[in-house]
């Protein structure tokens, strides 16, 4: 650190009103809430700081004249000499009696460092941040979810019905508490959504593959399809192939105001795995009178 008495521009017999004095001119000039986003405003207060705290205390000023601190405050190496004639001929700054309290001080830095001690003091805690991982259907219904927070507690988090993918929820003032008198901060909780295991999202639409019988998809039928809120009755159109899509109507992701996504149902129809004697037979004699080739038509 520079010599302290050279930051304030005072000699080394300055008076503590002189020192205070340049002090005071120096911090108003370089204080950063008159140079926002000044990097150099900033370091410089910080030096006329430091000089003063070290020159404006009369037991840290009388060691370092002697050599017994340096300008940071840190120990030195005892030179024996200057100290003793230190000590014979005093010092001109040794009464406090120029020292006034800043808070009692007509001064526009006082005003100016007051200010800046209440805010902080009334300044909010800080936000905090979290992850919450639910599962899918957790996610088109709504759940309550804990989280156990890493200092200690725990924070109820409600998730409303058909959140999405990625979605930060805002918990006001369930954040850091604050330093002093003002409110918490808010805690941010950013939402991801586990997969499942044969239900897929698009928006508000719901999309599932549903297998079904070679007779099912031959005759017709009725088979259960799931949904995020339970199995509901399908009804096949005889001669189904697989990839047909069937929809159904409002029985997507639930919206508030009663609008509702649909649920898309894509028909893979599956063959036995151990095929039966009868079907067998049936096929080896079977002779289709349509000239129906579907290798034909996916050609075209």
């Amino acid at each position: 650190m520079k010599d302290p008495y050279h930051i304030l521009g005072v000699g080394p017999t300055a008076s503590a009103a002189e020192i205070r004095k340049a002090y005071l001119r120096l911090a108003k000039k370089h204080h950063p809430d008159l140079n926002p986003g000044d990097k150099h405003a900033e370091e410089r207060f910080k030096e006329i700081s430091a000089a003063n705290d070290l020159l404006s205390d009369p037991e840290k000023r009388k060691r370092f004249d002697a050599g017994e601190i340096d300008a940071t405050g840190a120990e030195q190496a005892q030179q024996g000499f200057y100290r003793d004639f230190a000590e014979r001929t005093g010092h001109p700054y040794e009464s406090t009696s120029a020292y006034a309290d800043f808070a009692e001080a007509d001064d526009f830095l006082s005003q100016l460092l007051r200010r800046n001690a209440q805010e902080a003091q009334r300044a909010r805690g800080e936000d905090l941040h979290y992850h919450l991982a639910i599962d899918f259907l957790d996610a088109i219904k709504g759940v309550t979810q804990t989280i156990t927070l890493p200092y200690g507690g725990t924070l109820e988090v409600t998730i409303p019905p058909g959140i999405e993918e990625g979605r930060v929820l805002r918990l006001r003032e369930k954040g850091a508490p604050p330093p002093g008198e003002g409110k918490p901060g808010d805690a941010f909780v950013e939402v991801s959504i586990n997969p499942h295991r044969f239900f897929s999202r698009k928006g508000d639409n719901i999309y599932v593959d549903l297998p079904i019988t070679l007779k099912e998809a031959a005759l017709g039928a009725e088979v259960e399809a799931p949904t995020p809120t339970g199995a509901v009755l399908l009804k096949v159109p005889k001669g189904s192939n697989t990839g047909r899509i069937l929809r159904l109507k409002g029985k997507g992701v639930a919206r508030p105001g009663g609008i509702s996504g649909d649920e898309f149902v894509k028909l893979i129809v599956m063959m036995p795995t151990e095929l039966e004697p009868e079907l067998e037979t049936f096929l080896s004699q079977w002779t289709p009178k349509s000239t129906y080739d579907p290798r034909k038509v996916r050609q075209q």
